[in-house]
């Protein structure tokens, strides 16, 4: 693999954590949101990540040569959970029903909190994967001196 493939596929990865962050924001800004555009309450999304190839020339023939494919990552889209609203008995609220319960989201503090400290920590290990990449690459220059 040569350097640039390597920034390519690293740069993939901190594009894809990034927008899997502002899915968890997002998430964690609605989670007490009652009503929406679409009606009812604000579905938990969820971001699906699926392999991009990297192509060069030089990669096609390492690849033929040696039967290893070099892949980034993609977000393939962003979903809706399909958890159902839970129902919270709050009958002077302004969305409750007839019997006094109100659809709010389904959406776990908890485990968003985990899901942004792993998409935190697969960012910063992206960005050491640059670093160490560039520190490489100055070495091999410093080597022709």
């Amino acid at each position: 693999m040569n350097f640039i493939d390597a920034l390519k596929i690293s740069s993939s990865g901190l594009t894809a954590q990034r927008v899997r962050m502002t899915v968890i924001s997002s998430n964690l800004a609605n989670m007490h949101t009652t009503r929406t555009p679409e009606g009812g309450p604000y579905k938990r999304k969820d971001v699906v990540f699926t392999t991009d190839p990297v192509e060069s020339s030089f990669s096609d023939v390492m690849r033929e040569t040696i039967g290893a494919k070099q892949n980034g990552v993609k977000v393939a889209g962003v979903i809706n959970d399909s958890k159902k609203p839970l129902l919270k008995y709050n009958p002077g609220h302004p969305d409750a029903d007839e019997k006094g319960y109100v659809a709010i989201p389904n959406i776990n503090m908890m485990e968003e909190m985990v899901n942004l400290l792993s998409a935190t920590r697969g960012y910063e290990a992206n960005t050491a994967a640059i670093k160490s990449a560039k520190d490489m690459a100055l070495k091999a220059l410093e080597i022709g001196k």
